[in-house]
């Protein structure tokens, strides 16, 4: 006969939804200027769950200051997670304080990620206070927009975004001020997603590659880049070339460059002003736009209304003779 009290079936484990990790807070009180907070990288990384992260971002309640802080990181999720990712801060009328908070794994034996934090530039006595969303023009007004059409944007230094066509200068040479960020998405030979490039940051130091159509750099932190970095990505890199120049405030001028070259000065300069020419391989190269030199160079001594020429090495001196 059936059992008439059944034991009942056994329930199956509850699966754990939730994983407590390790979160530490830190208070970190800046004075004013511009501070770069780079995460070093960590042996603990753990590449399934990106591991250890920190977030940089403004504290909660009377200590958070958001008219006085400014915080960009060149991840687009805002994390820095130990390879050399990082944070820019930029505190005006200091002191001021951020929140860094540090997430680990909850088996993690190592301690916390090391930040070394990085004073990039005092604050200009009297200078005004930075407008949100851009630099500002002289007299006060809103920064200029490019148009939408252009294929290539920058953002430069007392002017706000410009605009310019692959193949043109973008930027003005001999000008003094220096390129933020900038972006490319192609229209015509490719397409955004067939480029993607990296801004020079500092000696062996670039920022991760970004995708044609996105912002590398920084809009409104006072914060120049040294050069940049640029390749074909999927068939693209198999049908055409890609080669850029560029100038920079010192004077130098550096290019063209093939793709996957850095194009940087010697003296890690900021750069001014830059060229993308992007053509189909076996294809003759295209004259510079007419105007584009005459133009772009306005203001500037006559060495830099020049195409930028690629650095050669010196010559060798022919070694003297042996006696005998």
């Amino acid at each position: 006969m059936p059992d008439a009290n059944p034991a009942p079936a056994e329930k199956a484990p509850t699966q754990k939804l939730i994983t407590e990790l390790k979160v530490s807070g830190h208070l970190m009180t800046l004075d004013t200027g511009l501070f770069c907070i780079v995460q070093t990288p960590s042996r603990a990384l753990d590449a399934a769950a990106g591991l250890p992260g920190v977030r940089i971002s403004l504290p909660p309640g009377p200590a958070s200051r958001p008219e006085a802080v400014s915080i960009s990181t060149f991840r687009p999720d805002g994390w820095l997670l130990g390879g050399g990712d990082a944070a820019l801060v930029r505190v005006l009328n200091g002191p001021a304080q951020i929140l860094v908070t540090i997430y680990q794994s909850p088996t993690a034996t190592e301690g916390a990620p090391n930040l070394q934090v990085l004073r990039l530039m005092e604050p200009a006595a009297g200078a005004p206070a930075a407008v949100a969303g851009g630099a500002a023009q002289a007299g006060g007004t809103a920064p200029r927009r490019a148009p939408r059409m252009m294929e290539m944007v920058a953002h430069i230094q007392e002017r706000g975004d410009v605009g310019a066509m692959l193949g043109e200068w973008l930027g003005e040479r001999g000008s003094k001020k220096w390129i933020e960020g900038f972006g490319i998405s192609p229209a015509h030979e490719i397409g955004a997603a067939d480029i993607e490039y990296q801004a020079v940051l500092g000696r062996g130091w670039l920022s991760p590659w970004v995708e044609g159509g996105q912002f590398c750099g920084s809009r409104g932190m006072a914060l120049p880049i040294l050069g940049l970095r640029m390749r074909l990505r999927g068939a693209a890199a198999e049908t055409h070339d890609l080669s850029y120049a560029a100038s920079f405030l010192d004077g130098t001028a550096v290019g063209p460059v093939a793709a996957g070259e850095p194009c940087e000065a010697d003296s890690l300069a900021p750069i001014e002003a830059f060229q993308v020419i992007v053509r189909r391989r076996g294809e003759a190269a295209a004259p510079l736009a007419e105007g584009a030199a005459a133009g772009d160079a306005a203001g500037g001594d006559a060495a830099s209304a020049k195409p930028a020429a690629a650095r050669k090495p010196a010559a060798k001196k022919p070694a003297a003779p042996k006696r005998r």
